[in-house]
């Protein structure tokens, strides 16, 4: 997910799908480690998005304690 359209999501919308993304983490990781899945590229995908979430729910935090 691109990080303009993060930006485009509410508070509420950006935690909802943090929290979705890292449900699907941590399958990813427990199929990984199983053996049943090679999703290793996926995994890395939703790693970067997350952050990218993070990223910009504390851009906004900031942004409301200096304003």
């Amino acid at each position: 997910m691109k990080a303009e359209k993060i930006r485009e999501l509410s508070d509420e919308e950006l935690k909802t799908r943090e929290r979705d993304m890292a449900e699907q983490m941590f399958r990813l990781r427990f199929q990984l480690a199983t053996g049943q899945s090679e999703g290793l590229n996926k995994l890395r995908t939703l790693k970067k998005d997350v952050a990218r979430m993070k990223t910009i729910r504390r851009q906004r935090e900031l942004k409301m304690a200096k304003g």
